[in-house]
């Protein structure tokens, strides 16, 4: 009898051990899914396919690819800022297939490029014998950096949009070339640490400022929480990046 009432406790104790588990995981999701910034409209309709650029969903994210004409190298892995869905950098993959360079963009677990620091993989598996270059915003950048540190020999160079280099993803001792975008109005990039970081790059890195530039006009998504508004509008920003992304790509040829 006392056997089978202590056999009666514990299930008791896992049934209620596991429904504890599922309700803390789901309001972890629900709180994350109210706090993660979502594609604008304009983000949305870059999204589809046209004349110019074939936009493919694939395992890890999406392929944005020049149509109907060969590939400029390098390619671009892009990974996205913290809590920002995918979409919402599309405008700029958009714009950069229309250079003619084949543009992917990673799409994170929970939207947070810590759970998928290695998505890189299966983008250069696609075209292992062509040239990568890999980034990302905010948080992306850094794991972007992160990648890039274990395994240069796969890459021709990183860049970073308000986003910085940390102590554990150091690149000045690899012969990767660096490229650094901020925004001279961003309210969200901690300058301080982004200064001290400037450490853990290489000497010969680029430096571009976007004066009038915010931290979300990185992408497409509307303001982020703590950011300034920005003095110009978001095409600018993005038509500045763009130049900065080329003018750096055109030396790696």
């Amino acid at each position: 009898m006392k056997t089978a009432q202590r056999t009666n406790k514990w299930k008791k104790i896992i049934i209620w051990t596991i429904l504890s588990i599922v309700i803390i995981v789901a309001g972890a999701f629900v709180y994350l899914n109210s706090v993660t910034y979502s594609p604008s409209e304009r983000a949305e309709a870059a999204m589809t396919s046209d004349a110019q650029v074939n936009v493919t969903k694939i395992k890890d994210g999406y392929r944005f690819e020049p149509a109907g004409t060969k590939v400029t190298e390098p390619n671009i892995i892009f990974y996205p800022g913290g809590l920002v869905e995918p979409e919402s950098y599309s405008p700029l993959a958009r714009q950069m297939a229309e250079q003619g360079h084949r543009v992917y963009i990673a799409n994170m677990p929970m939207n947070l490029a810590i759970f998928g620091q290695n998505k890189a993989d299966s983008f250069i598996e696609e075209h292992p014998d062509e040239s990568f270059v890999i980034g990302g915003h905010s948080l992306g950048g850094s794991f972007a950096s992160r990648y890039a540190a274990e395994h240069n020999e796969k890459l021709k160079g990183i860049f970073f949009l308000a986003s910085y280099a940390d102590e554990g993803c150091s690149l000045n001792n690899t012969d990767v070339s660096t490229l650094q975008i901020t925004g001279s109005d961003d309210g969200v990039l901690n300058r301080e640490s982004w200064e001290s970081a400037k450490a853990n790059l290489p000497e010969d890195t680029t430096y571009v400022s976007i004066e009038g530039g915010n931290h979300g006009q990185f992408g497409s998504y509307g303001m982020q929480k703590g950011d300034n508004q920005p003095a110009i509008p978001e095409e600018e920003q993005l038509e500045e990046v763009v130049q900065a992304l080329e003018n750096w790509m055109d030396k790696l040829k």
